[in-house]
């Protein structure tokens, strides 16, 4: 297969999936608000198996919080948390468990000024540091590191190697 069709359909799929993953945390009221515990961030450790997962996170993240009736700013700089940790993710491939943390401290620095200045909830900014981040570890590290380990024996059969061809 060619190297730039396969890592479009990579994206692709991970943009889809995201989208899918996030609506359905909607459905539970999980996906936006002070506490948010999004499955769809469990994707976020898939840079450490492609770099198509980077773009695929981001367009994602862009169109579920749209979908999800995000604020502009929420879209804005939600996808950019989200690219941020994708990014930072994939540069520490290398390091199964460090690679699961930056999408965690992307989203703890940039989302709870939204939460505190566009949404205007209560409890403030180190509240809001505390329950991102708490959703993130549950979402990332935790179910992260299950979907990692649940992968890599597989990983070649799903992802092919991208970097290599």
């Amino acid at each position: 297969m060619n190297k730039k069709v396969l890592f479009m359909t990579q994206a692709a799929a991970i943009a889809a999936i995201y989208v899918v993953l996030t609506t359905i945390a909607a459905g539970f009221d999980l996906a936006s608000g002070a506490i948010q515990v999004r499955f769809s961030e469990a994707l976020c450790v898939l840079p450490f198996f492609t770099p198509a997962a980077i773009p695929g996170l981001a367009i994602g993240c862009l169109v579920a919080n749209t979908l999800t009736g995000a604020m502009l700013p929420d879209i804005i700089f939600g996808t950019l948390a989200t690219l941020i940790g994708a990014i930072f993710s994939y540069l520490l491939r290398k390091h199964r468990f460090l690679c699961t943390l930056p999408p965690v401290i992307s989203n703890m620095i940039i989302i709870p000024p939204i939460l505190h200045f566009v949404y205007k909830y209560p409890g403030g900014i180190p509240f809001f540091v505390l329950t991102v981040g708490i959703g993130e570890v549950v979402s990332c590290v935790i179910l992260g590191s299950i979907l990692l380990t649940a992968i890599i024996p597989v990983r070649h059969y799903i992802f092919g190697d991208i970097e290599k061809k």
